[in-house]
């Protein structure tokens, strides 16, 4: 086991639930119930799902727990580039976000011992 608030893969995903809380603010009133929601929901699984797997009884299931967060960046980088195309969000802030997210993947594959190809 764990101490899931000690592994830095956790804290980064921590940090990007609230620049992207912070970007989503900035959308239009109407995407409360839509876009804004899906986004909220999946980068707030990213951590949740690794402080999760940290309680498992196994590695191995605390991996299936990583392959979810991985599996919520790329539905968030997905649904950033969507913003990014209903001009929701700046270019700037499209880049940082999709790279923020990108080094987050990075990390859980690192973090995992599998090798980025």
């Amino acid at each position: 086991m764990h101490n899931y608030s000690e592994l830095k893969i956790w804290q980064e995903a921590r940090k990007l639930v609230k620049e992207v809380y912070s970007l989503t603010a900035g959308f239009p009133k109407e995407e409360m119930y839509g876009l804004t929601s899906q986004i909220r929901r999946a980068v707030v699984s990213i951590p949740s799902n690794i402080a999760e797997g940290t309680g498992r009884s196994s590695d191995k299931e605390f991996q299936r727990f990583l392959d979810y967060a991985i599996g919520s960046l790329f539905e968030l980088e997905t649904q950033i580039i969507l913003s990014n195309d209903l001009n929701f969000i700046s270019a700037e802030n499209y880049e940082t976000v999709c790279l923020d997210i990108k080094s987050l993947i990075r990390m859980i594959v690192k973090f995992k011992g599998v090798l980025v190809v």
